[in-house]
């Protein structure tokens, strides 16, 4: 049989977060329809979620780590069902080289990609933000201040995406990682690694499944600037 092209499905946009859309508007067993793997957040912005396996941890501004539960709702994730096609083996990488190696590797630079590292690093850097009451800020003031969370030797998964440029702002030009140890006490959005040793896989997507919360009034009022939209990603996202 035939194995089915892989599909990346999206609910919301980073985009939508510039402003402060921070409210859920899709439940997470909505969400589990549609992927087992993939990072998100949750309804305000309470921080990082890593969807591993089919279950959904949160890594919280706190430092703690908890499942997510069926009936709480996301205001942005990005979810596919894994299938592994490229793997190989990464020795020695910081977060740079691994993000050069994949590209030299692979002529995937114009395709949306899905990337997980199970293996020992080194050391990690993550973040999470607090979560946020109405009315909510804008992200980048979310994202001032952050909770920064640094481990060294460490054994988890890393799993994000690799967005095309041309894509800014529906996702992040470029990577998106959020990481959780073995342990499930440690993780979060990541802005640093460097790996030890570990299997990485890679996952091109033929299609992207976009889903925009049609039912919330707040998205449908917001007028998004796209001027500065993308240097404001960049900025919230580290």
């Amino acid at each position: 049989m035939k194995q089915k092209e892989a599909k990346v499905y999206q609910h919301g946009t980073l985009g939508m977060l510039v402003p402060g859309l921070f409210n859920g508007t899709l439940s997470v067993a909505e969400l589990l329809e549609h992927g087992d793997h993939g990072i998100g957040t949750a309804s305000g912005l309470d921080g990082e979620m890593i969807l591993l396996a089919g279950t959904p941890y949160l890594v919280q501004s706190t430092g703690r780590v908890r499942i997510l539960e069926q009936s709480e709702k996301v205001p942005f994730a990005t979810v596919h069902f894994a299938q592994k096609k490229d793997t190989f083996n990464g020795i020695a990488l910081d977060k740079k080289a691994f993000e050069q190696e994949i590209l030299a590797k692979y002529p995937y630079k114009n395709l949306f990609f899905a990337v997980t590292v199970t293996g020992q690093f080194n050391q990690v850097k993550t973040r999470a933000v607090a979560k946020q009451e109405p009315p909510y800020p804008p992200l980048t003031a979310v994202a001032a201040a952050q909770t920064v969370f640094e481990k060294q030797n460490v054994t988890g998964t890393l799993l994000g995406y690799y967005a095309p440029k041309l894509f800014d702002g529906m996702a992040v030009a470029g990577y998106h990682l959020h990481f959780l140890d073995d342990a499930k006490s440690f993780g979060g959005h990541v802005l640093d690694f460097e790996l030890a040793s570990g299997e990485i896989s890679v996952e091109p997507f033929a299609t992207v499944e976009q889903h925009f919360p049609l039912q919330d009034e707040s998205f449908l009022a917001e007028q998004i600037e796209s001027a500065s939209l993308h240097a404001q990603l960049k900025q919230a996202e580290g």
